[in-house]
């Protein structure tokens, strides 16, 4: 039997499964992929309410990457939920350090959807390390506002471009709902319009675009046809129930 590839989740762990490094998982599986997991943070929490977390310290963290470096090759790596912009650099030159070709899909998770606030805005000198070592990061609209609350979106956006491509998901879009932006090598736009005519709500849901676009990416698609297929795969996600758990496709891409 073929070795499947090996891709990294580096989130927290969400008792319902809907986000976090569970779901990860399952999206890894689905694209015929042996997911991996470090743990960043416990959350409290259900498919509706997000109480608290326990954030895991990063000496935790980082040994947690390191040993499983120490056994597999890991050329694909998504970010999720962590503590704060400082650990998330530590953890990035970790990464880079232990692979320096890896590639960093970056998921700035900065609120709950309960409204609970993770940590704040970043400083600019972390921010710009950090963002030259990823390979993507993946806001939605109300997460790349909250990068910089004195920009607009669209300064955000050259801001961020002249530093790592960026997949701006429109789930919270407020006009063209559902319509994504792919930005890439600084100048380059793709629009990905959304394909199903109405959806149904899941808890997670931006969890699976970007670890499904790290999958893709994992499996050596081209990068537009990987945005693409994340796209593709989320919308079926969403769409698989009526409820905010939603069920992954284990036959996708047979």
């Amino acid at each position: 039997m073929t070795q499947r590839p090996y891709v990294l989740s580096i989130a927290g762990f969400d008792p319902s499964s809907g986000a976090g490094i569970t779901s990860d998982i399952k999206t890894f599986e689905a694209h015929k992929l042996h997911g991996l997991a470090v743990c960043t943070a416990v959350t409290i929490q259900n498919d509706t309410t997000f109480k608290t977390c326990v954030w895991m310290e990063n000496t935790v963290v980082i040994a947690q990457i390191e040993t499983l470096y120490e056994r597999f090759s890991i050329p694909v790596v998504k970010i999720g939920l962590v503590k704060s912009w400082q650990h998330l650099s530590a953890i990035v030159a970790t990464l880079k350090r232990l692979n320096p070709e890896v590639k960093i899909i970056l998921d700035p998770i900065l609120k709950a959807t309960a409204g609970y606030n993770f940590h704040e805005s970043p400083q600019l000198n972390i921010l710009s390390k950090v963002l030259e070592s990823c390979y993507f990061i993946t806001p939605n609209y109300e997460e790349i506002q909250a990068l910089f609350p004195d920009k607009s979106i669209e300064d955000t956006i050259h801001y961020l471009s002249e530093k790592t491509n960026i997949y701006l998901k429109g789930g919270h879009r407020p006009n063209k709902i559902g319509f994504d932006e792919v930005y890439y090598n600084k100048i380059v736009q793709l629009n990905i319009p959304p394909s199903a005519t109405a959806i149904h709500q899941k808890h997670g849901s931006g969890c699976v675009l970007s670890s499904a676009l790290a999958s893709n990416i994992a499996n050596c698609i081209v990068l537009e046809d990987a945005c693409k297929r994340a796209k593709q795969y989320t919308e079926t996600f969403l769409n698989s129930n009526a409820s905010l758990l939603g069920t992954h496709n284990y036959n996708y891409n047979d």
